[in-house]
């Protein structure tokens, strides 16, 4: 017990420990919200363990709180608080683990250290509440002081009961910039194999979560044997060096600084990890000694669907990862060619495919970088200037719609749209000719009119 460390619980926790304890009963902030707060950072959910019973927590709070009966049989119901939620859970035990998911049963106790001796890790298993002070069985105070991820108990058991938590050891070392225990380490080496019965939307979350906050821990999955069962398809980036002057890093090295370098959007993130998986198959070398890597995009794209795809991401994230991969090396030096990929992809893809050419310059040799980040600000200003101006790179910008085409004498359906887009090319080319009268001279003076009725 600690009673010289101060918490500050929100009004809405602080009002449902007080209602638990009037009516007789234990009640204790837990968790993640304590380890955030002794860290000084900004807890994202309150959760509440407590000696009362589910069914007895319904009853007490049935008058002055909105119930949500969230998990019964595990002892855990939910409580709205001015629109605020707070998981409430009964003090456990958890049964026998026989999947590595989940317990096969739980067993209620009025014991707290029980309770904590069960969770994953020293540092999750800390209660506070403002009477009692901390209440730290396990060390955790002193490993968060330490900067160390320790299980609670033996790692293996605590893989062994929920394979998932070999995952979250590497995610906290990777959030926390903590190190691992010696223990878990060798856990993670003898029981990897396990994380083939943790479901891949489970583990698709703990991944997220490890790129935002520290790509390089992506190695970590992979040494410890964890990676191999999800995206095996990265494990050859390793090996595959690049013997090119633009490059100074194997490939998945590459990538996972490239990850990095780009801000935490996931559809970003996720570019950057994928953005040149497909490198090992398109490796050639030529006569030089210097490597090359033709039609990696393309391969690039491939793989990325069939992995996104497989570990269960919604379609939208999808389509477009595989959009920016797609263009990740499309040249953007000329004006032309920035209005093609903003007609192709949209102003909103676009500027997202500058950050993804920054991330990846930033991961090449540092020699070349001057200059990509040169091309990079020009193409940058000429897309403001586009759109400033308001210059024509879609059919909706030209001067001449379907309606006049009919007018002049283009049969409605198919032919429309051709000639539309024909039109369309042509003012990319030359901006000039956007003009109604112009538009209008060149459909009825080059044969369009004739070819299209």
């Amino acid at each position: 017990m600690n009673k010289k460390i101060n918490i500050q619980i929100p009004d809405g926790a602080k009002t449902i420990i007080n209602i638990l304890k009037n009516n007789g009963y234990e009640a204790y902030v837990v968790g993640g919200c304590v380890r955030d707060s002794l860290l000084t950072r900004d807890p994202h959910d309150w959760d509440i363990t407590t000696n009362c019973l589910p069914e007895d927590m319904l009853r007490i709070f049935k008058a002055t709180h909105k119930t949500i009966p969230t998990g019964l049989k595990h002892g855990t119901i939910t409580l709205l608080d001015e629109g605020i939620p707070f998981e409430v859970t009964t003090f456990r035990l958890d049964g026998e683990y026989s999947d590595n998911r989940r317990p096969d049963n739980v067993v209620f106790t009025s014991s707290l250290k029980e309770d904590l001796s069960r969770r994953d890790f020293t540092i999750n298993a800390i209660a506070y509440n403002g009477e009692v002070g901390l209440v730290d069985y396990f060390g955790g105070l002193q490993d968060l002081q330490n900067k160390l991820i320790r299980c609670v108990g033996e790692a293996e058991a605590r893989f062994n009961e929920d394979a998932l938590r070999m995952l979250r050891a590497i995610r906290f070392s990777a959030q926390l910039g903590f190190e691992m225990h010696k223990d878990i380490n060798l856990a993670l080496l003898k029981l990897s194999d396990n994380i083939k019965n943790i479901s891949v939307e489970r583990i698709r979350e703990e991944f997220n979560k490890i790129l935002f906050s520290n790509s390089d821990k992506v190695s970590e999955l992979s040494s410890f044997g964890l990676l191999k069962h999800f995206i095996p398809e990265f494990e050859i980036c390793e090996n595959t060096v690049q013997n090119n002057p633009y490059h100074i890093f194997p490939v998945a090295k590459h990538i996972l600084c490239s990850v990095k370098n780009v801000e935490n959007q996931l559809v970003l993130k996720l570019t950057m990890f994928f953005h040149d998986i497909g490198k090992p198959q398109c490796l050639t070398t030529d006569n030089m000694g210097v490597d090359h890597f033709y039609n990696h995009g393309e391969k690039s794209v491939n793989i990325a669907e069939k992995v996104l795809k497989r570990m269960k991401y919604d379609n939208k994230t999808i389509e477009k990862v595989l959009l920016l991969i797609k263009y990740h090396d499309y040249e953007l030096k000329h004006r032309k060619q920035i209005k093609r990929l903003l007609n192709n992809i949209g102003e909103e893809n676009l500027r997202d495919l500058l950050k993804v050419k920054v991330a990846d310059a930033k991961a090449q040799n540092p020699e070349f970088y001057p200059v990509r980040q040169l091309e990079i600000i020009k193409a940058e200003a000429e897309i403001d200037e586009i759109i400033r101006t308001k210059q024509c790179f879609t059919l909706k910008d030209l001067k001449l719609d379907g309606r006049d085409l009919m007018q002049l004498g283009i049969t409605p359906g198919k032919q429309i749209g051709i000639v539309l887009n024909q039109l369309l090319e042509l003012v990319l080319d030359d901006p000039e000719l956007n003009n109604r009268k112009k538009l209008e001279e060149i459909v009825m003076g080059t044969g369009l009119l004739s070819i299209h009725k």
